[in-house]
């Protein structure tokens, strides 16, 4: 494959509770992409991008990467000079995993180690995570490894706990009534201040303690599900997701959508959820009458991205 692409990823459920151990489901999102290219570096953007990959390869020079992975930083850095850059149209800070299809397609490429995905085990799909955890921390200060691994894979993921992670069928789309959809919230989201909120909140008992009562049997239940297309049950557990997220989420939900969001749980036309760590970015909804959620939420640049 001459230049493979990198498609964004969705985190449909676990943001935050993968921290703690609850179960996440992502997705591969072929709208956004971005690959590795050479080029005569005439635009600002490929300018920047060149530069950022030059102080991205010294992050890698001392790096050492668990499970004997190895990466040929020197040619990496040679391809730089040369005019390498990552041409991609994933927005940053939009919780759609920028960072991570980066990172992915310089493994990709770089990796003395390949990998085809269709045949990959779990072991080591868990031995690549922490890899990735590790290129990406760069990005992010830590990181799990889940969004590059997505990226690197291009196939529904499963994370089953902090560890371990699978790949999984989803559902097969239909031409139903139903979707889930993004809603573009209109500003840019961090990732640090978001995930910093939600530890300082973490330091309360009582916080801690609805997160693994409440929240995360909600979220494994959605996942459950889902999986399984049961759903009437699906969409009971979503709305307790969202009513949670309404009343504990509060910062992380941008604040150009509070009024839809309640509007959503009092109507039961939609229900909404964070998408990634939330802040600003993208935000998920749900829906069983995309035309009705879609009329209600007049003025919301929306994007489905799965129908049932």
């Amino acid at each position: 494959m001459a230049n493979p692409l990198f498609y964004a990823k969705i985190l449909l459920f676990g943001e935050y509770g993968i921290i703690e151990d609850s179960q996440g489901l992502t997705l591969p999102y072929s709208f956004y992409k971005g690959t590795l290219k050479f080029s005569d570096l005439d635009s600002e953007f490929e300018k920047e991008s060149n530069s950022n990959l030059q102080k991205y390869a010294e992050y890698l020079t001392g790096l050492v990467l668990p499970n004997n992975f190895e990466l040929n930083v020197a040619q990496f850095k040679k391809d730089i000079s040369k005019g390498l850059f990552f041409d991609s149209n994933i927005p940053q800070g939009y919780g759609v995993g920028s960072s991570g299809a980066l990172v992915a397609a310089i493994f990709e490429k770089y990796s003395l180690k390949k990998y085809s995905p269709e045949t990959i085990s779990k072991l080591e799909l868990k031995e690549l995570k922490k890899v990735f955890g590790q290129l990406e921390s760069y990005f992010h200060g830590k990181s799990s490894g889940i969004d590059p691994l997505i990226c690197y894979m291009n196939l529904p993921i499963l994370i089953e706990n902090k560890e371990s992670v699978d790949k999984v069928s989803i559902p097969k789309m239909e031409a139903g009534k139903g979707a889930i959809f993004l809603i573009d919230s209109g500003m840019v989201g961090e990732t640090g201040p978001m995930v910093q909120i939600f530890f300082e909140k973490m330091k309360t008992e009582g916080f801690r303690k609805t997160l693994k009562e409440e929240f995360i049997r909600y979220n494994n239940a959605c996942i459950d599900t889902f999986l399984k297309k049961e759903m009437n049950p699906f969409f009971r557990n979503l709305k307790k997701l969202s009513v949670w997220a309404y009343d504990h989420f509060k910062p992380m939900i941008p604040e150009s959508l509070y009024n839809a969001w309640k509007k959503g749980l009092d109507t039961n036309a939609y229900y909404l959820k964070l998408c990634g760590s939330g802040g600003g970015g993208y935000i998920l909804g749900f829906t069983k009458d995309y035309e009705k959620a879609a009329g209600m939420l007049e003025g919301f640049n929306k994007e489905v991205i799965y129908r049932f």
